[in-house]
């Protein structure tokens, strides 16, 4: 927790100046509020014996005196409620930019195994309430100690017996909070995991929310949310009823001190061991001094909130990349294309047997090569190990005889463009979706692209063509469309290497001719890995590998593996 806390103060860092003008109007804004009680004394105790004329003069001037200290308040609060707040929103900012860096660091192995719903709850709500921590936390521990220690300094000052009185009861008071507290923690991470769930949930039924409608299952997706909206339910109830023992256990401490300030007070009274004017200051500090104790409640539930997220948050960026950049990478410059799998084998993290296993390829550059064989083969697994989505787990994958380990992931995956089955587009246009390919890219280039992509005349047929927007991961646009603004994104890329991952085999004839054209003039000159499942598209391919649980079984042109009658023969037949 030490540690935690540390990491947590070093968000102060670049606000430092703000942080602690913060600090100080809190203390002076704490410190005019003791100032009240004393003159309400000074009023009781000496004006009833002054003349009509010295005791309206008298209070004249320690009323302007108070309304200048009411503007200071006033000029006090407003920087904590304005600039505070400003610097714990810049706060929240900073830590949503480096948990955001930190997911783009993450490789694929890590987005396998989470839910997007979850990863979005602690970089919204999560962060929301660390925020609150950081600007109100400290301020709030400033406010109670000075109104605290002041309240008991000036409480001592009046009468000993009545400051004993007050102070009796405090020791028990915070050890029934230190207690109430654990739980509370536990219960408020709860918490923080069924939001997360939940908002897993949402995302992924509305992100599905066509196959929903489509197979008119709206009802069992009530009930699927029923259920963890009812578990989320059942953990807020835990915290309120830690919460709500907490609560009222301390309102009703703070009111047995009024209680027992009064009744000693009574007694002093009435054995003339305290005057009037210094118990009725006492009684009104004694408010000073329960304010602050409230005070330390709402930051002690604020706390475990912010806390609890921060644990949440440290969590994402506590876990290394398995994949990043080796300490002395190079960058891969001039890539002609040759790439090399040397005895390479590679399982997931879930599985005990090897998906891939001692893989021995050899494809020189500027060849056309495409992998065939049954689902769960691994052939998206290969063409995933050459851009380093997944790394190896033996052997090695050199490209123009550079190791892909000892290069940068940046210039290794800039020479290297796929196109996938399942298009993703961005929200936008269709300019800005082609430009994701070449980001400096001029409005000439993009337009030459999705040309060369047979996708500039639908384009041109678009409502405002280039600048028309597609809706979220283009739904706007046909499965052909999508698939040849894809294409563009390459063709604008124009790397030396290409994956093909089934890019056809989810189109209609008239879209898959189309797009295997766009796809033809993409590969030509350049190396490329064609994924497919239709055989007929990769007809004149020059070399088919066929892969099984047992690796390459075969390898050679159409031709040849006809010939041979073997696994590939099989698969074209039964394709047929």
């Amino acid at each position: 927790m030490r540690k935690n806390l540390k990491r947590l103060c070093s968000y102060y860092k670049p606000y430092m100046g703000i942080f602690l003008l913060d600090l100080f109007f809190a203390f002076l804004a704490s410190a005019i509020a003791l100032v009240i009680p004393l003159v309400v004394r000074y009023i009781t105790s000496n004006v009833g014996s002054m003349t009509q004329t010295e005791a309206q003069n008298q209070i004249l001037l320690i009323g302007g005196v108070l309304v200048v200290l009411v503007l200071v308040q006033f000029v006090a609060n407003f920087y904590i409620s304005d600039i505070g707040h400003v610097m714990g929103a810049k706060i929240e900012r900073d830590m949503r930019a480096e948990i955001f860096a930190h997911y783009q660091k993450l490789s694929f192995a890590f987005y396998d195994e989470q839910k997007t719903g979850q990863l979005m709850s602690r970089i919204t709500s999560d962060l929301f309430d660390i925020t609150e921590l950081l600007h109100h936390g400290p301020e709030n521990i400033a406010i109670s100690l000075i109104k605290i220690i002041g309240a008991f300094v000036i409480l001592s000052g009046i009468s000993g017996y009545l400051t004993a009185a007050a102070f009796i009861l405090v020791p028990f008071m915070f050890t029934y909070a230190y207690f109430l507290n654990k739980r509370m923690k536990r219960a408020f991470r709860q918490n923080r995991v069924k939001i997360a769930e939940i908002n897993a949930q949402i995302e992924d039924n509305l992100s599905g929310i066509r196959v929903v409608k489509s197979f008119a299952n709206e009802e069992i997706e009530k009930e699927k949310f029923k259920e963890g909206n009812n578990g989320f339910l059942a953990a807020k109830k835990n915290s309120y009823f830690y919460m709500g023992f907490f609560h009222s256990g301390m309102t009703a401490f703070t009111t047995l001190i009024n209680v027992v300030v009064i009744i000693i007070g009574g007694m002093l009274l009435a054995r003339k061991l305290v005057v009037v004017s210094d118990f009725v200051a006492f009684l009104l500090y004694i408010n000073v001094f329960t304010d602050p104790i409230r005070t330390l409640i709402d930051f002690t539930e604020q706390f475990q909130n912010g806390y609890s997220g921060f644990e949440r948050f440290v969590e994402i960026l506590n876990i290394e990349p398995d994949i990043q950049d080796k300490k002395g990478a190079v960058k891969l410059t001039d890539v002609k294309g040759h790439v090399v799998f040397d005895d390479v084998s590679f399982k997931y993290n879930d599985t005990a047997h090897r998906v891939l296993k001692h893989i021995n390829l050899d494809v020189p550059a500027g060849t056309y090569v495409a992998l065939v064989g049954s689902s769960g083969g691994g052939k998206t697994t290969l063409c995933s190990l050459i851009p380093r989505f997944y790394d190896v787990t033996g052997g090695s994958i050199s490209i123009d005889d550079k190791d892909i380990r000892d290069v940068t992931l940046k210039s290794l995956r800039d020479n290297i463009g796929i196109v996938q089955q399942d298009v993703y587009l961005f929200t936008g246009t269709v300019l800005e979706n082609i430009r994701y390919g070449k980001p400096d890219a001029t409005e000439e280039e993009i337009i030459e692209a999705a040309k060369l992509a047979n996708a500039h005349e639908f384009i041109m047929g678009l409502p405002n063509g280039y600048n028309t927007d597609i809706g979220q991961r283009g739904v706007k646009l046909s499965g052909g469309q999508k698939q040849r603004l894809s294409i563009a994104r390459v063709f604008l890329k124009n790397p030396p290497i290409l994956i093909f991952d089934e890019a056809t085999s989810a189109l209609d004839n008239e879209s898959e001719n189309i797009v295997k054209d766009s796809l033809e003039k993409l590969a030509h000159n350049r190396t490329t890995f064609v994924i497919a499942h239709r055989l007929s598209t990769i007809k004149n391919a020059e070399r088919i590998l066929v892969l099984t649980e047992n690796g390459i079984e075969e390898s050679g042109t159409h031709e040849e593996l006809m010939e041979k009658n073997g696994v590939y023969a099989g698969l074209y037949q039964w394709a047929k």
